[in-house]
């Protein structure tokens, strides 16, 4: 995330631990083992400093001390000589003998070496276990589950099997802290239940003061209980996002046929409902009054604090089941989650971190700390829930951290935190929202003056949301997102590949006489895209904003988008870009954008709704694979919302437009516009329909004035609006207000000339009323003419006349008159005038004109010349 940097595939500060440190973790909570780390010295004093940092206790971790020689010539040697010396000062029960990233490097072949160890010297009451454990393999989560699966493996056989299943249940503790594991143990004891605690740390990571220091802590899950566990009648295993292939009560279930009930960490009304639902049934009891009682406080908690927790906006990181049970309880009690990630890559938790948060909830694995900090700084985070190691973000960002999980070693007490059961979510609850409360108030006076008091304030400004004060001004230079400058734009029509078919498009149709978005009169390669806007460049000293707009999608012909970009970033660097796309493939190419400096995005999402998708959608092309119907739009959708989400997450800038079709879209809009806003978009632009001759949509009703205006209207309590859109060609050029592309295109002139000859002497005259703002070229829209030129035709010679005031077609005048009204004033101002030139002009008002008798012309040629051309065709009819 950081663009300073000159490397590449390197973690800082990384958002786990190694998977040997998950093996310490579960082998401290089983009676009288110790673990033998296979690897350099260095690994097993980190696991130990960071275990003792969090417990408080003596932690008592051997290693073989592999070095250099052993790591060439094998470490059998040293290993051999480390379960001597650990037999000999410990005495243990069970030796759990984990691995290295050298270790498995090297190819060690440690089942081997304990096999002929226990051969050699005649060992039959102690275990050892091999576990592997490579660094980088995974992260400690997996470790974990690794270890507790091994041991399992190890200690069971079928021939302890009894015929009928005792009344045990196994309890498989995912990475809890010792406080919760007696919690646990507490609830279990109210349902009466018997049960197989496995690992427990209860008593081994949170002893009690003794006068006799004991290097193995009594306590943990007796070895005798380990093998009994395939007779229980049942397994619940708190994890949800475990692989199948390393869950201990998934093989006990698919081996031994010992029922498994999933279930995540029980913590928030909803996962503890679960729990005591299964309990209920394991135990066949009725839910103690003592448990009741407590759900009735955590209710009344939640009461109490959610009018404090809307305020909060956290960052999530941790284990994936620890993170998926906070974001659960922070989800119920109204707190939003604008990023919730795991340092480890985890493919259950992706498909299953959905059910705890909203669309507009970013999820990253394989996180570093650093990329964490530039995410909650970009998301406008105000607390962090997590371990220890999210410390750098209250340093640099003031982001206070509720502390929970493995380790806490800046804090006392880490491993008597509780957070299970509804007593347990009573407390967690009650330090988020008091520490959001105590964000709130920090700067709470500084935060009031300079909301209502300060000088030069804007609000718009403020409500940009962007927290780089050089994009707040380009984005108030940007003639499409502001709509006050005076800044001319440029589209360069360098991208004619596209991937969707809507049916309001005809790609066919690239015509010079069409005004509309995907349409252009000629398209660009690169090079001839540098050269265009260094022509335009030179005319346009007021040029602020390069663009590609199509004239398909600069996604879907990304090498040429990406190509002409960096050919004018090269030209001039300090030129604002700006891309259009349907957001088919944006997840792919979001953050390449941010990475080239598009720091503008305009998305077309048109619908929420994948039934109403189908309509508007005819087919999708993804990848190669062609989609239709529902299941086509189901999948633009997907990809659009979270492009959308991710743009904005790295700190882009969203426009999304919207277009407005009658019978089909125009009734949900606003649910469009409430969901886009909630990817992270910063304004909406909600556009009329215009039937492109050809496509499918041709014939469909146009949006009048009135309910265009009218939705948008409604759309302004959501998001910032664009009222100002002149729904603009592929190759447009100029200010908003002036499109003056004509100017700078290729097309051929008419090389007729109109002789003078029999017909062409005959003593007429013709009237044109000419939309024109630059008096030179045809090139206004019929819909935004406030005057036209008039022009007369007489033998031969093209004469300018006067210019007439007319009122707007279309102005977004909510107390428009209506269209009939206007047509009407209009005819009766051009009355004289049988021929109408204009560039571009709606079907129906054409239609209009038309049955009034005029004679409507839509070109963009130079004013003489269209009217000669349109002369001579009518001497030759």
């Amino acid at each position: 995330m950081n663009e300073k940097r000159n490397f590449v595939n390197l973690n800082i500060n990384p958002c786990k631990m190694c998977m040997p440190m998950g093996a310490a973790l579960s082998l401290k909570g089983i009676e009288n083992c110790i673990m033998l780390l296979h690897g350099s010295q260095g690994c097993s004093t980190y696991i130990r400093r960071h275990m003792a940092g969090h417990f408080n206790e003596p932690i008592d971790i051997a290693s073989s001390s592999l070095n250099e020689k052993g790591t060439v010539y094998g470490g059998e040697k040293n290993l051999v000589k480390s379960l001597d010396n650990v037999i000999k000062v410990y005495n243990p029960q069970i030796i759990g003998v984990a691995t290295t990233c050298l270790a498995e490097t090297i190819g060690e072949d440690i089942g081997r070496i304990i096999r002929e160890y226990k051969e050699n010297n005649q060992i039959k009451n102690r275990e050892i276990v091999p576990i592997p454990t490579p660094g980088y393999g995974g992260s400690e989560f997996e470790g974990y589950f690794v270890t507790l699966k091994a041991i399992v493996e190890h200690l069971v056989n079928e021939i302890n099997i009894k015929p009928i299943k005792e009344e045990y249940i196994n309890i498989i503790v995912g990475n809890m802290s010792s406080g919760d594991v007696r919690n646990l143990k507490r609830i279990l004891g109210l349902f009466d239940i018997k049960y197989i605690m496995y690992p427990d740390i209860s008593e081994t990571l949170d002893a009690p003061f003794l006068n006799e220091y004991n290097s193995i802590p009594k306590g943990g899950t007796k070895l005798e209980d380990i093998k009994r566990m395939i007779n229980s009648k049942g397994t619940i295993e708190f994890s949800m996002t475990i692989q199948d292939n390393i869950s201990p009560g998934k093989y006990l279930e698919d081996k031994f046929g010992v029922k498994l009930f999933k279930c995540p960490i029980p913590v928030g009304i909803e996962n503890t409902d679960r729990l005591i639902d299964i309990l209920k049934t394991l135990s066949k009891r009725d839910v103690p009054d003592e448990i009741k009682n407590e759900r009735g406080r955590l209710l009344d908690a939640m009461v109490d604090s959610h009018k404090f927790n809307g305020e909060g906006v956290v960052t999530i990181y941790g284990e994936p089941d620890l993170s998926f049970a906070i974001g659960d309880i922070c989800k119920e009690n109204g707190i939003k989650t604008a990023l919730i990630s795991t340092g480890t890559n985890n493919e259950y938790f992706k498909n299953k971190y959905k059910n705890i948060s909203d669309d507009k909830t970013l999820y990253i694995d394989e996180i570093d700390f650093e990329t964490i900090e530039d995410y909650s700084k970009k998301l406008g985070v105000n607390v962090a829930i997590g371990n220890s190691e999210g410390k750098v973000l209250s340093e640099r960002l003031k982001i206070p951290v509720v502390r929970v999980g493995f380790p806490i070693n800046d804090r006392i007490g880490g491993q008597r935190i509780v957070i299970t059961g509804y007593n347990g979510s009573i407390q967690f609850l009650d330090r988020i929202t008091n520490t959001i409360i105590e964000k709130r108030y920090e700067n709470y006076r500084t935060d009031m003056y300079q909301k209502y008091f300060e000088e030069n304030n804007e609000k718009e400004e403020n409500n940009i949301g962007i927290e780089d004060k050089r994009l707040k001004e380009k984005t108030l230079a940007h003639p499409c997102y502001s709509g006050k400058c005076s800044n001319a734009r440029m589209h360069l029509p360098v991208a004619p590949k596209c991937n969707i078919q809507c049916r309001y498009c005809n790609r066919k149709y690239d015509c010079v006489n069409e005004s509309r978005p995907g349409v252009t009169s000629e398209i660009l390669s690169p090079d001839r895209a540098l050269n265009k806007f260094i022509e335009v460049k030179k005319r346009l000293k007021n040029l602020s904003v390069v663009g590609i707009a199509g004239p398909g999608d600069a996604l879907a012909d990304f090498e040429n988008t990406k190509d002409t970009i960096e050919k004018i970033k090269k030209e001039d660097p300090n030129i604002t870009f700006c891309v259009s796309t349907n957001g088919l493939m944006l997840p792919y190419y979001a953050k390449e954008l941010i990475d080239m400096g598009i720091e503008h995005l305009t998305v077309t999402v048109n619908t929420v709704d994948s039934v109403i998708g189908a309509k508007i959608y005819k087919y999708i092309n993804f990848m190669g694979v062609k989609f239709e119907g529902e299941k086509g739009a189901n999948l633009l959708l997907e990809n659009q919302l979270a492009g959308i989400k991710i743009f904005a997450a790295l700190g882009g800038v969203v426009k999304v437009n919207i277009v407005m079709i009658e019978g089909i879209n125009n009734d949900s809009i606003e649910d469009v516009v409430k969901k886009v806003k909630e990817c992270g978009a910063y304004m909406t632009n909600i556009m009329p329909l215009i039937p492109a001759p050809g496509s499918d949509f041709e014939d469909v009703s146009l949006t009048n004035g009135k309910e265009l205006n009218k939705t948008q209207k409604k759309c302004e309590n959501i998001i910032k609006q664009m009222y100002h859109c002149k729904q603009c060609r592929a190759d447009a050029i100029g200010t908003l207000d002036n499109d003056i592309s004509a100017e700078f295109r290729t097309c051929k002139k008419i090389s007729k000339n109109i002789e003078t000859s029999k017909n062409s002497e005959i003593d007429v005259e013709y009237k044109f009323a000419v939309a024109t703002d630059s008096r030179i070229y045809v090139d206004r829209h019929f819909g935004k003419v406030d005057e036209f030129h008039i022009y007369k035709y007489i033998n031969g010679e093209v004469i300018f006349y006067e210019k007439r005031k007319i009122k707007k077609y279309c102005d977004n005048d909510e107390n428009c008159e209506n269209e009939d009204t206007k047509i009407k004033n209009i005819l009766k101002v051009l009355e004289d005038c049988t021929y109408i030139m204009i560039q571009r002009i709606g079907d129906l008002p054409k239609k209009t004109l038309e049955i009034e008798g005029k004679i409507v012309i839509q070109t963009c040629l130079e004013i003489e010349e269209a009217i000669k051309e349109q002369v001579l065709k009518m001497v030759r009819i």
